[in-house]
């Protein structure tokens, strides 16, 4: 049939939508698996104080090792067997995380300053890295396909932000659902408290694979059988603004998972917060806020994302959020304000905590148009390295484990509001990259996709 038939394009339509839906319903998914590690983290850091980041640093490493063979994938085989790959090994990390929660609970494995680790941690760790692996996967996917899918520029930044509104809707219902099976955290309470949060996972999971089966996704940089895989002279590692791009989604990604994460800690710590009642609860949901708002910026942004430009938008929230920062760490403690909570025995309520959290959760505002602001502007005008570049930047989202444990050091060994001075230093970087750094000087350099070959990234 002839590709220009209205018939055909009529088909191709059909297959793009449901592609996008599908790329929607994987946003969900990562902001799921991902925001479980934070409030997780409350039941094992009552249990031993230096672990409240730990899993969270887990499920992050695993973009380390896996960023750039997830790139890689996508030319080797494609989104969607790349897609279905990263779902079977997502329900096996809950699995493991389940299992942790009914199994070596008093069986120690090592110790660490006299405290004996027992396995069900271990088990629990292992867990995380695992669902690590299959975000970073699910992210590698995502990202390039609605860029493509959006034609690139304002339209690939639109289809961008929608996808993150979904994944911040995930996120912000997340801890709510934790933190309502949590309640109050005690030495008694342990992973077993959220079992049926797993289980409900994993279904999805598994019905996640069976929807992804049926779908047609549209493979634009998979390598086609038969096809010579040559040598090139360049790679995404060529270009200037991809490489301080890759930098900044470090950076981006550490400073959106360490200012919920910390101010969960800080919250449901009553000595410093000054919630005696709850406090892990009202942490949690306060938190939520945060994710909330990030679901609201991404709705605003994929709404003018068509007219305004991503480098605009980056460039505004930076600065916004650099000041919100600043009079975060500057508000007395004593000033309170009434934020959503919620409990066991009173269910949706407010509660008082420092001003401080309030000036935090709205930078969610901030955030939300980050993200897709700095992966659009990096990977402008790379053609056909822009599904390696997707690789590369899934290797970089290791800074949502790195930034968070050195914050999080930073709050234990000085003030939790201090830990925030590596957040604005962070933010500084990306308006830099806004203004200066995303320009691409490197237009020099071919992008064409020739005889459909592949090109190697490790050369």
């Amino acid at each position: 049939m002839n590709s220009n038939t209205p018939q055909s394009r009529q088909s191709a339509h059909k297959t793009n939508i449901m592609a996008i839906v599908v790329m929607f319903f994987l946003f969900a998914m990562i902001s799921f698996v991902t925001n479980l590690a934070a409030p997780l983290g409350t039941i094992w850091k009552n249990h031993y104080e230096w672990s409240g980041m730990l899993g969270n640093l887990m499920n992050f490493l695993a973009y380390l090792f896996m960023g750039i063979p997830a790139g890689n994938l996508l030319v080797r085989i494609g989104y969607k067997k790349t897609s279905l790959w990263a779902m079977a090994i997502g329900f096996i990390g809950l699995g493991l995380q389940y299992l942790s929660s009914q199994t070596g609970a008093d069986t120690g494995v090592f110790t660490v300053d006299g405290q004996p680790i027992m396995l069900n941690f271990i088990i629990y760790l292992t867990g995380a890295f695992v669902c690590g692996f299959c975000v970073c996967m699910l992210n590698t996917v995502v990202n390039p396909m609605l860029t493509v899918l959006g034609g690139g520029g304002k339209k690939g930044n639109q289809l961008l932000q929608t996808g993150g509104s979904i994944n911040s809707l995930s996120g912000t219902l997340t801890p709510i659902f934790v933190g309502m099976l949590i309640g109050t955290v005690t030495k008694n309470t342990t992973l077993g408290d959220v079992t049926p949060l797993l289980w409900i996972a994993m279904g999805v999971f598994a019905l996640s694979f069976a929807i992804i089966c049926m779908v047609r996704i549209p493979e634009p940089h998979m390598r086609k059988a038969g096809a010579k895989k040559v040598k090139d002279a360049y790679s995404p590692w060529s270009f200037r603004h991809t490489l301080l791009g890759v930098i900044g989604i470090f950076f981006y990604v550490g400073i959106e998972v360490g200012i919920p994460g910390v101010l969960i800690f800080y919250l449901s710590d009553s000595a410093v917060s000054g919630i005696t009642t709850n406090a892990a609860a009202v942490a949690t949901a306060v938190a939520a806020v945060y994710w909330l708002l990030m679901l609201v910026g991404r709705i605003i942004s994929s709404v003018i994302s068509g007219s305004v430009s991503s480098r605009a938008q980056l460039i505004f929230a930076s600065t916004l959020a650099i000041v919100l920062i600043v009079l975060a760490i500057y508000m007395p403690v004593s000033m309170k304000i009434s934020m959503p909570a919620y409990s066991v025995e009173d269910g949706f309520t407010t509660a008082q905590v420092p001003i401080s959290a309030l000036f935090l959760v709205l930078t969610g505002l901030c955030t939300s148009v980050m993200w897709g602001g700095i992966f659009n502007l990096a990977v402008e005008g790379l053609g056909k390295y822009t599904a390696q570049a997707s690789g590369i930047f899934m290797m970089m989202v290791v800074g949502g484990g790195i930034v968070p444990l050195l914050q999080n050091w930073i709050a234990t060994n000085y003030s939790y509001m201090g830990s925030y001075w590596l957040i604005a230093l962070l933010l500084v970087y990306l308006l830099y990259y806004g203004i200066f750094g995303c320009k691409n000087v490197n237009k020099n350099i071919p992008v064409d996709l020739e005889d459909n070959r592949d090109f190697a990234l490790d050369q």
